[in-house]
């Protein structure tokens, strides 16, 4: 008969802290990039008065990517309830980490685009 694994288990404070410090590094990296894509809106918008639409579509993509990343949140933290060990909580948060820092700069680069879509619409009208 299979001896069956122990499903409580200790994280250690160690283990524990890296993994809070490795979030709270998404977390401002994720709060750094809203922040740069309000920044960008806030001065698109200030410079193209005339170009009020294509500001408000950079707004609006950046708070999908928001929304996308804050689900995204949700469903690791929901793995990491389901976690039946500690090497399994480390490799769902270095996954998930790698994730997010790929997403994050996919969509700045996303967001950089659109921005100069319109700032060149704008010089040309």
């Amino acid at each position: 008969m299979a001896k069956q694994g122990n499903l409580n288990f200790e994280i250690p404070p160690e283990m524990r802290a890296l993994a809070e410090k490795s979030l709270e590094q998404a977390r401002q990296a994720f709060e750094t990039f809203i922040s740069a894509a309000n920044q960008a809106v806030t001065a698109a918008d200030k410079r193209l008065q005339g170009a009020h639409a294509g500001a408000k579509e950079v707004g609006e993509l950046a708070a999908r990517f928001a929304e996308r990343n804050i689900a995204s949140s949700f469903e690791f933290a929901q793995q990491l309830v389901r976690a039946k060990d500690t090497q399994e909580v480390l490799s769902l948060h270095s996954d998930y980490v790698n994730r997010q820092m790929t997403t994050l700069s996919d969509q700045a680069k996303e967001l950089s685009r659109e921005a100069s879509k319109m700032t060149g619409a704008a010089i040309q009208h």
